[in-house]
């Protein structure tokens, strides 16, 4: 990397800092018996800084010590680009040698997977497991395995402050939070998920900084911008004067996991808050330095979250491989499967409040649900492009995830919120789709334990941010009163965090068994019928129509063209009433590959769709390609 710590080949280690806002930048090493002895760094060019020394090596603590006009005192801080930060994000950060590591043979031979085997299983480090850290975590991997799923996404793992958090406010991008254990902590859980088959993906933040623990004010101004402004203040200026250590510092970022961690993939949170007038954006320019980097030697994927549905990045060279992202999460089917199975719509679900089986419909056949069109819930703002030209594995589906789960008042899961036949109705819909689905932590086991926002602020932030927690839930009607609004729970207990923990022990009692089983049925189903012919999918692969004569009928049938021409079809009700469908008895749509709930006539054959209904169809013969289904 072109800065921080690096140890060179002869064990003395180079140290350098972009500091256009300091004059004078020593280092202060752990041991040194008084500030005299502080080692001047040079200042090379361009607010550079830089010295190699042996009195270094790894293992070494260390600060920065930076003299400003604008400073009082010559004030300490740790280096951005830390590699690891052992006692928090205020204190010092220590050297490592990212070559130490002894990766075993299988590992350095391992070439990742297909993008088309992804079955996401997103967790927190915190609270997966009874420890809270990677070790603990690689201890349950192999549940994980003999579940279906193949791709392990780490929520955000940057150093961020105090003892427990979402890692969304990380302020080290370089340096694992060391609660959860040490760098070579999460290099043992990575090769051990790809011991057992399993991608491993890592949430990453490059829009903002957490709002404790960010030094790089004092001494590089020059990283931010008033020109651009996100929801947590100035932007990162990715696009103006003395941007390019800033695009550089972030691009590397992303090299660093993939090249030093060896994880298959990123998802780079809310790209919407990035702004970046620049030609090409950071983004392309990231995708890029990836795919000309790890990318050439395995397997990379790299995915977006993306609330303005923007397809361009999605975009699919001639032979289909992705030319920048793989994949984007799909909210529009998260928040009309959401309004069919719990009646919800309140914020923004209020978007897909009419006629929410036309909305899930198009999800699953063409992508996005907002297209362009107008949203109530963003003030009539046009949201979104059209995406029917893009394969449909360029869009991740989910029921759960963090968000919809965590941002609700009392981190309720689906299963709490809707009855069991929708909801088995809705997962069959979400696994045997070809878009990649997303199991968020224990809801292939219907847990019951919730997932609240926790945090660990200092006490300057700490009333803020708990008073800022209640106040958004202020516009919902069941939280207008301000002593409903107190019950909230509050980010900084302690108690918040420990309720979050999923409980294994529970887990292995019956009812969760069985919520397990039928996840593992349909995940082995997908495995072996549909995985194997999504390679080489199209765009326009998917036709949708709905079923029913009233707005609020929830019956929609939607039909794929599969990668090997193979036409896979959804029957689907997801509704209280039943719908007729004799018009669909000659359609001939294939064999029954499965019918939820597993006891239901085949509903061609029957002529009628009951409540809560999804049968899926397979014809691998010669059929007309997909459109709207008669």
């Amino acid at each position: 990397m072109p800065f921080g710590a690096e140890v060179t080949d002869d064990g003395a280690v180079r140290f350098r800092l972009w500091a256009p806002g300091a004059e004078r930048v020593a280092l202060e090493l752990d041991g040194q018996p008084s500030p005299e002895r502080l080692l001047d760094l040079a200042a090379v060019a361009d607010g550079w800084f830089e010295r190699t020394t042996d009195l270094a090596g790894p293992g070494s603590r260390y600060r920065f010590r930076l003299t400003a006009s604008h400073l009082e005192a010559d004030q300490p801080v740790p280096d951005p680009a830390a590699r690891f930060q052992p006692e928090g994000v205020h204190a010092a950060s220590e050297v490592i040698d990212p070559g130490a590591y002894a990766w075993g043979d299988g590992e350095l031979q391992w070439p990742g997977r297909a993008w088309e085997t992804a079955v996401f299983y997103e967790l927190h480090l915190g609270t997966f497991s009874p420890e809270g850290t990677f070790a603990g975590a690689a201890r349950r991997l192999r549940h994980l395995a003999e579940l279906g799923v193949t791709a392990v996404e780490l929520m955000p793992v940057a150093a961020f402050p105090g003892a427990r958090g979402w890692g969304y406010d990380g302020v080290f991008q370089f340096a694992p939070f060391a609660g959860y254990g040490r760098p070579e902590d999460l290099k043992a859980f990575v090769e051990q998920a790809h011991a057992l088959g399993l991608m491993v993906f890592l949430d990453v933040v490059y829009n903002h900084f957490g709002p404790e623990g960010n030094y790089l004010h004092l001494y590089a101004p020059q990283f931010f911008t008033e020109r651009h402004h996100t929801p947590w203040g100035a932007g990162l200026n990715f696009d103006g004067a003395h941007s390019r250590p800033v695009r550089d510092f972030f691009i590397h970022n992303a090299l660093y996991w993939l090249e030093e961690f060896r994880f298959d993939g990123l998802r780079l949170d809310a790209v919407h808050a990035i702004a970046d007038d620049s030609e090409p954006d950071i983004l392309t320019e990231l995708a890029e330095a990836v795919a000309a980097g790890p990318g050439r030697a395995r397997r990379v994927h790299l995915v977006l979250e993306n609330d303005a549905n923007t397809a361009r990045y999605l975009a699919r060279s001639p032979d289909q491989s992705p030319r920048w992202y793989v994949a984007q999460w799909n909210d529009d089917f998260h928040h009309a499967a959401h309004v069919l199975l719990t009646g919800q719509r309140d914020g923004y679900y209020a978007d897909y409040g009419e006629q929410p089986a036309f909305w899930l419909a198009r999800t699953l056949a063409e992508g996005f649900g907002y297209q362009g069109e107008r949203s109530g819930f963003r003030d009539e703002a046009a949201r979104g492009s059209p995406s029917a030209h893009l394969p449909p594995t360029a869009f991740v589906s989910f029921l759960q995830n963090h968000d919809q789960v965590g941002n609700r008042a009392f981190g309720e899961r689906i299963h709490q919120l809707s009855n069991e036949p929708a909801l088995r109705a809705a997962t069959a819909i979400q696994l045997l789709a070809p878009s990649p689905p997303l199991l968020f932590m224990g809801q292939p086991r219907g847990a019951d334990s919730p997932f609240l926002f926790f945090c660990d602020f200092g006490p300057d932030l700490a009333d803020a941010v708990t008073a800022g927690r209640r106040r958004e839930f202020a516009r919902f009607e069941e939280f207008a009163d301000e002593a409903a609004r107190e019950a909230i729970p509050d980010p900084n207990d302690p108690d918040t965090f420990q309720h979050s923990r999923l409980d294994w022990a529970a887990l292995d009692e019956s009812a969760h068994r069985q919520w397990r089983d039928f996840h593992r049925r349909l995940l082995s189903l997908r495995h072996d019928e549909i995985v194997p012919r999504l390679a080489g999918m199209d765009g326009h692969a998917g036709g949708f129509d709905l079923l029913g004569d009233s707005a609020g009928d929830a019956g929609l049938v939607v039909r794929w063209r599969l990668g090997d021409g193979s036409l896979l079809t959804l029957l689907a009700n997801l509704g209280e009433a039943e719908l007729p469908v004799p018009g669909l008895r000659d359609a001939l749509p294939g064999r029954v590959l499965y019918v939820e709930p597993a006891d239901a006539a085949d509903p061609i054959a029957a002529g009628r769709l009951p409540p809560w209904t999804a049968a899926w169809y397979l014809d691998t013969g010669s059929e007309p390609a997909p459109g709207p289904a008669a």
